[in-house]
């Protein structure tokens, strides 16, 4: 454990990283408490207004965003400032992060089913971070050897192989995977093998005149949504808090 710790987290460059996520995932959890606690009429908390505006976190969340960063390429690599700016910019990613959904659809989805969004993406980054954290690399360059690295054609067709194995990982409807497979590239490779999801580019292009591949694609997708669907959804529940229930629309009505 105390080589790991040293190899990955003391030398340079890791510990900022490590500041970073941890202030990230921490803002994320207090901003989701306090939200939740507003949301039901308790402590002491309320929406911050402005002149009748409802200023929502995202926005000291860009401006921490903007002076972490700055913050992180102009401080000194071996002084304060650099874990500082990292410290600054978690904060900051984490409030701009719960309120991606805000950003997607223009609009106050926080507490409604498009608000499931936010959460997905916050729980998505911090895995990606953790996994660089850990010792990844993007593409699979932590998997070649030092006499590989040197051959920077080996490199180029490394990095270009996984990145195609993404990209149909990608066009096949399955985000997710493309986007851990970059960092990973097992996943990619296993997600591009796969059937794609029904409705994907993938499927359009590919399985129209292949009824029996596009059937396989269409139950093999409707195990998966029922298998992980609810558990997913709970677990978004459990850490953002439950969306509002949809209105009941009449027949006729939009």
């Amino acid at each position: 454990m105390g080589h790991w710790w040293e190899r990955n987290i003391v030398e340079p460059g890791k510990l900022p990283l490590l500041l970073a996520l941890t202030a990230f995932v921490a803002t994320f959890l207090v901003t989701r408490i306090i939200t939740r606690l507003i949301r039901a009429g308790r402590g002491p908390f309320g929406n911050v207004r402005a002149g009748g505006l409802h200023i929502h976190h995202v926005v000291p969340g860009v401006v921490l965003t903007i002076v972490g960063g700055f913050g992180a390429v102009a401080s000194d690599r071996h002084g304060a400032g650099g874990p500082v700016a990292a410290v600054v910019f978690g904060i900051g990613a984490g409030l701009v992060l719960d309120e991606f959904a805000l950003i997607l659809h223009l609009d106050d989805v926080y507490w409604s089913e498009e608000g499931r969004k936010s959460v997905e993406a916050v729980v998505l980054t911090a895995a990606l971070v953790g996994l660089l954290l850990a010792g990844f690399s993007p593409f699979g360059v932590n998997d070649l050897s030092a006499e590989e690295l040197q051959d920077r054609g080996t490199v180029i067709a490394n990095i270009g192989v996984n990145f195609l194995f993404s990209l149909v990982a990608l066009s096949k409807g399955k985000a997710r995977i493309a986007i851990y497979g970059v960092v990973v590239p097992l996943i990619a490779f296993v997600g591009a093998v796969r059937l794609a999801r029904p409705g994907s580019p993938w499927a359009r292009r590919f399985y129209g005149n292949r009824p029996r591949v596009r059937a396989r694609a269409i139950l093999r997708a409707y195990h998966h949504d029922r298998r992980w669907a609810r558990p997913r959804r709970a677990l978004q529940d459990w850490i953002g808090g439950k969306p509002d229930p949809r209105p009941l629309r009449l027949p006729g009505h939009r």
